[in-house]
């Protein structure tokens, strides 16, 4: 494998996962859209770039950051967040711009050497629900938010183009050492769906998810994954291959399609308390006043499930939320 990744956006996820594949043996290409952090890249011997996405073309070198690299990461959010969700026009188009310069970031993309693209999207490409239910990554997206609506589109602009590979990661709410809601929901009144569940996932199983699909290489997890009882399905659906069934060849053509398919991937913790009862926890915790959930209300939610993640990549959350 290519040891040299370029990650698009070095900011509060992407630049300590650049470290950390620095660790792993990997060279780091990093881009950020501030000069000032040029240094700091610098500093942690990630090569830098400074590129900006515009809606109809790229500022910057983007073609020296995507030079020679196999693996693209794209850590970049849409914007707006703690978005209302009927926004005015003049916000909405703000957001769209998001999609047109994922577009834009794609034609370049298609005339480098990247093969595998490592997409981070979000949980909110599914919207809270009532009654609540869990959802896994074959459940239809229905954001309610403007920026999940163009996630969702950007995924798709993405997972539709044939000239790369691409992996998307929908993750939880990012919380870390530095970064938690609770800080800014302690002694609020009225706070919304108390019974809903929380959907939150620690900045180091994101970067030990990335990891393991890079290290791992997830054509090999699949391979791993892929048990006899799903080869033995796919031979049975196959009229002309029925009389095939222990036949290896058969067996490694599957195995060989299977590794080629794009992957969706949700990776959320796997502890889901509720609202009320989590947020309380932390505020006692962190000696905060705590918040005020109304009651007056029906709670939505969801339940994001990660056993696809846990399965394909023999992956073991590491912090509890």
């Amino acid at each position: 494998m290519n040891k040299q990744i370029s990650i698009l956006g070095c900011g509060w996820l992407g630049l300590p996962l650049a470290k950390a594949l620095i660790e792993k043996g990997f060279s780091i290409k990093g881009s950020t859209t501030s000069e000032n952090k040029l240094s700091i890249l610098e500093e942690n011997t990630i090569e830098p770039f400074l590129i900006n996405l515009l809606e109809d073309k790229i500022e910057g070198n983007i073609q020296g950051f995507l030079n020679k690299s196999e693996i693209l990461i794209i850590d970049i959010p849409p914007g707006l967040r703690g978005e209302k969700k009927h926004l005015d026009s003049a916000r909405c188009d703000k957001i769209k711009v998001f999609v047109e310069k994922m577009k834009t970031l794609a034609t370049q993309i298609e005339k480098s050497e990247i093969k595998k693209v490592l997409f981070v999207s979000s949980t909110s490409v599914y919207s809270d629900v009532f009654p609540i239910e869990e959802f896994t990554e074959e459940t239809p997206t229905n954001p309610d938010t403007e920026s999940g609506k163009q996630l969702v589109e950007v995924e798709e602009l993405l997972l539709g183009n044939p000239n790369f590979n691409t992996i998307i990661l929908r993750f939880g709410g990012l919380i870390g050492e530095d970064r938690h809601p609770i800080k800014y929901l302690a002694g609020k009144e009225n706070v919304d769906n108390p019974d809903g569940f929380i959907n939150f996932i620690h900045q180091e199983d994101c970067i030990g998810i990335i990891k393991a699909i890079i290290e791992k290489g997830l054509r090999q997890a699949q391979y791993d994954s892929v048990n006899n009882e799903e080869i033995l399905k796919r031979v049975q659906n196959d009229k002309g291959l029925r009389q095939a069934q222990s036949d290896n060849r058969v067996k490694n053509e599957i195995l060989k399609q299977v590794q080629h398919e794009n992957q969706i991937f949700n990776a959320v913790a796997p502890q889901h308390p509720t609202r009320e009862e989590y947020y309380h926890k932390k505020a006692r915790i962190m000696n905060l006043a705590l918040p005020i959930f109304a009651k007056d209300t029906v709670s939505k939610g969801k339940i994001i499930s990660s056993a696809k993640i846990e399965k394909l990549l023999g992956y073991t959350f590491k912090k509890e939320i």
